[in-house]
């Protein structure tokens, strides 16, 4: 398996460039891009959801962003070491009622020696917003 730059060890500098891909790659809305960022036996909780492996990414992805209208993504660098990376992130989307909603919590990653992440654990809440307090508003790329 080819490096998936930046590795751990984990710097402050290395840390931020591998939230923002991660950033970046959720807000392209692709779930077999995204799910490149992660190793083949991958483990995630999200939520009360348990998913392993790349497939199950994909097919959770997929089903998310059928849910999650206009998603728009902001990650934010928590704490790190070593091999492990913690982010505060929030998104905002809209339901097929038009229904906005801000989701807000944290992730935990773990990655291993060639910068795959191994492990996410995401504890998330949501919040019912009015359109008029929506914080991200920029164009999807």
């Amino acid at each position: 398996m080819n490096p998936r730059p930046p590795l751990p060890p984990f710097t402050e500098e290395s840390a931020l460039k591998k939230v923002q891909a991660a950033e970046d790659a959720w807000n392209s809305r692709d779930p077999e891009r995204v799910s490149l960022a992660y190793t083949g036996d991958t483990e995630w909780r999200n939520r009360s959801e348990f998913i392993n492996g790349r497939d199950e990414v994909v097919v959770f992805l997929t089903k998310k962003w059928q849910r999650e209208l206009d998603y728009r993504l902001k990650k934010t660098l928590w704490a790190f070491t070593g091999n492990r990376i913690a982010v505060r992130f929030e998104y905002e989307w809209h339901d097929a009622g038009g229904q906005w909603w801000r989701s807000h919590g944290n992730e935990n990653w773990e990655f291993d020696e060639n910068g795959y992440m191994a492990r996410r654990y995401a504890s998330i809440n949501d919040q019912a917003i009015t359109e008029a307090e929506r914080k991200f508003r920029w164009e999807r790329q």
